[in-house]
């Protein structure tokens, strides 16, 4: 008996994430963690060794040599594939996205969203034309406490948000790792694959994206100081932005790939006229509630007084950690609950990174890239 898409996993697709990726196993088990969806076919390498022995190590039921035959191959079959992962350069996004889409295949996509600003604006009018699934791959918006943090914003509990603190900062790219063959430094280093910035698209637009996310206020203009410490690197390094919000609020963001070490510290900080809240990656389950006079709150996942979106989001009990791998599958699971819907003629509900999150993002790349370019001018997005 067949079963229709409501009975079934999704089927899914891998484009990228072949031998020696680290995103593409992300995307697979967070894509499957829930056990609504199975990654199945895969084009997971230019090199079409590569590629079969990739497909080959995960088991998947069909591998083929570049992603337009995969498009067109799995729109034409009876058992072809719901979603495509998009796991691969930034310079790619918009080609492997925008052929899917046009064979009317849900995508998942990693970020920057594209690799112009051009290109951004083209994919979203595509996706509104074709009425499917796009997410964005801010995974960090996905942990419990992040959204818990958006519903204190949401509630009042914070009054008007007045200055907003976002940094995050890493030390690998400290010396040139990309001159050594480093497959993650290489790519990431090159414009022609990386686009216009280098920190700043890698891990700068994860931190204007959980800004806007958690606030739900527009970042409105931007001042940078971009520099390049590492000599002979074409791209950004490290960054160094003030911040204007559409509400009148003002913030700092820096994102750096050359501090000292640095792991993974991505951590925000928020206050407003009532109170104020703190996050860190490093620590996910963990969020500091601040109003003035008063013992500092210390809100953890699982626990009962937490939001209902937050509850939703947390799949274990209190005290056992949930991480990195558990909040990208957040974004998986609302997704493929959407990519349901649409299949049976319903309206999507939303609730992670879309096609305009990714807008957002390139809007705030170029923006920043300009600023610092003109000398640290207040630029719009």
């Amino acid at each position: 008996m067949k079963l229709n898409v409501q009975q079934r996993k999704l089927r899914a697709g891998i484009v990228g994430g072949g031998r020696g990726s680290f995103i593409g196993g992300v995307h697979r088990i967070a894509a499957e963690l829930d056990g609504q969806a199975e990654v199945v076919v895969g084009a997971m390498s230019t090199d079409p060794q590569i590629a079969e022995e990739s497909a080959h190590a995960w088991h998947l039921q069909r591998s083929y040599n570049s992603f337009e035959e995969m498009a067109a191959t799995e729109a034409s079959l009876p058992d072809g594939i719901d979603v495509v992962m998009v796991t691969v350069p930034n310079h790619l996004h918009y080609p492997v996205a925008s052929a899917f889409l046009n064979h009317g295949i849900h995508v998942v996509c990693d970020k920057p969203m594209t690799l112009t600003l051009e290109e951004a604006r083209k994919l979203v009018t595509l996706v509104e034309q074709k009425k499917l699934v796009f997410a964005l791959t801010h995974n960090y918006t996905g942990y419990p406490v992040v959204r818990h943090a958006r519903h204190l914003v949401q509630a009042g509990a914070l009054g008007t948000i007045r200055k907003v603190l976002v940094e995050y900062v890493q030390d690998w790219l400290m010396e040139p790792v990309e001159r050594t063959g480093n497959k993650q430094a290489v790519w990431r280093a090159d414009p022609a694959k990386a686009g216009m910035a280098g920190a700043v698209g890698d891990i700068g637009t994860h931190g204007a994206n959980l800004l806007e996310f958690i606030t739900g206020i527009h970042i409105a203009s931007v001042c940078a100081d971009l520099t390049t410490f590492v000599e002979g690197r074409k791209l950004d390094d490290d960054a160094n932005i003030l911040l204007r919000m559409e509400n009148g609020g003002k913030g700092v963001l820096t994102c750096s790939q050359v501090a000292a070490g640095e792991e993974n510290a991505l951590g925000i900080r928020i206050y407003g006229s009532k109170a104020g809240l703190e996050w860190h990656q490093m620590e996910p389950n963990t969020l500091l509630f601040k109003q003035p006079g008063q013992p500092q709150q210390v809100l953890r996942t699982g626990m009962p007084y937490m939001s209902d979106e937050a509850r939703t989001a947390t799949r274990l009990p209190a005290g056992h950690p949930e991480g990195f791998l558990e909040a990208f599958a957040n974004i998986y699971r609302m997704a493929i609950a959407d990519i349901r819907r649409v299949k049976a003629g319903e309206t999507p509900e939303g609730g992670y990174p879309t096609v305009h999150d990714g807008l957002r993002g390139m809007q705030f790349i170029t923006s920043v890239v300009e600023s610092s370019q003109r000398g640290g001018i207040w630029t719009a997005l």
